[in-house]
C-alpha cells in the first residue's frame, strides 16, 4: 500500500478543510514547496495535490506552485481540482503532474471522462470519487468541491467506470475528511469485496498508524495522508516504515 502526503492549496497556502467546508479552514505554517521537499527527503515517493481554489470556483491560482513541485520535488505528483475540460487536463500535465485527478466531471459526465480516459490514458487520470452518505445509508457523491449534492451513487458510478476499463478510483468518505475519526474501514472493504481487481486509494479520518494498518488489511492500493501528518498524530517516516 503506497502511503501518499497530501498537500492541499489555498491562495498558496497549506491549509486542511474540515468536511469539505471552506469556512471550516486550518491554516500551516509552512511553505507549500518545502513541506513537499521535506516529505520526498523523509522518504516519500508519491504526492497529493488539491488545488482547493480551483475546486471552488475554476480559478487555476495554484497552477505555477504546483508545477514548482513537481520540478523541484522529485516526487511522482497527482494533483486536481477544478479540472473540468481537456484543455485543463493537458494544462496540468504540461506542468509536469503525473496523474490529473478528477472528481466533478466523473460524476456529471461520466462518458467524457471515459472518453478522456481513452485519450490520455487511463494511467494519466485518476477518477475521484469523493462520497457522503444519505439519510438512507445510501453513499451519493456531491460535487463541485463537495458544495453541491446530486442522486448519483458511488457503485453506481464505480460499476460504470469498471466496466469501461477504469479500475482506479481515489475514494474519500467527505464525513470524515479532516476529522481525525478513523477511515471508513466497511466502506472500503464493501467496495474491494463487490471489485476484487478495483485500486482503492483511501482518503479521510486517517488518525494514526493503527489506521494504516487496518486500511492495508483491506487490500487498498494508497493512501492519502493529510492532516493527521500535518499535526504530527504521526511521522512520514513511521508511516512508511509501519
Amino acid at each position: 500500500m503506497i502511503r501518499i502526503p497530501a498537500i492541499d492549496l489555498r491562495e498558496g497556502r497549506v491549509v486542511r478543510l474540515r468536511q469539505g467546508d471552506f469556512a471550516a479552514e486550518t491554516r500551516y505554517d509552512v511553505n507549500p514547496l518545502a513541506l513537499a521537499k521535506r516529505y520526498a527527503r523523509e522518504g516519500a515517493t508519491h504526492l497529493h495535490v488539491v488545488d482547493l481554489d480551483a475546486a471552488r470556483d475554476g480559478s487555476a491560482t495554484q497552477r505555477d506552485l504546483i508545477a514548482e513541485i513537481c520540478a523541484e520535488s522529485g516526487l511522482i505528483v497527482q494533483a486536481g481540482g477544478g479540472i473540468r475540460t481537456r484543455v485543463h487536463i493537458e494544462a496540468v500535465l504540461a506542468a509536469g503532474v503525473s496523474r490529473v485527478v478528477v472528481g466533478s466531471v466523473a460524476v456529471r459526465e461520466p462518458e467524457r471522462l471515459i472518453e478522456w480516459a481513452r485519450e490520455f490514458g487511463s494511467d494519466r487520470l485518476l477518477v475521484a470519487l469523493d462520497t457522503r452518505q444519505d439519510a438512507d445509508g445510501v453513499f451519493r457523491l456531491p460535487v463541485s468541491g463537495w458544495t453541491e449534492a446530486t442522486a448519483v451513487t458511488l457503485h453506481e458510478r464505480v460499476g460504470q467506470f469498471f466496466d469501461a476499463g477504469i479500475v482506479e478510483f481515489l475514494c474519500t468518505d467527505i464525513e470524515r475528511d479532516g476529522m481525525l475519526q478513523g477511515p471508513n474501514i466497511e466502506l472500503y472493504s464493501e467496495l474491494r469485496e463487490r471489485y476484487p481487481t478495483v485500486r482503492i486509494q483511501a482518503s479521510g479520518g486517517l488518525s494514526s498508524l493503527d489506521d494504516l494498518r487496518a486500511l492495508k488489511a483491506t487490500g487498498c492500493a494508497a493512501v492519502v495522508m493529510g492532516r493527521a501528518l500535518l499535526e504530527g498524530r504521526f511521522t512520514l517516516v513511521e508511516a512508511l516504515s509501519c
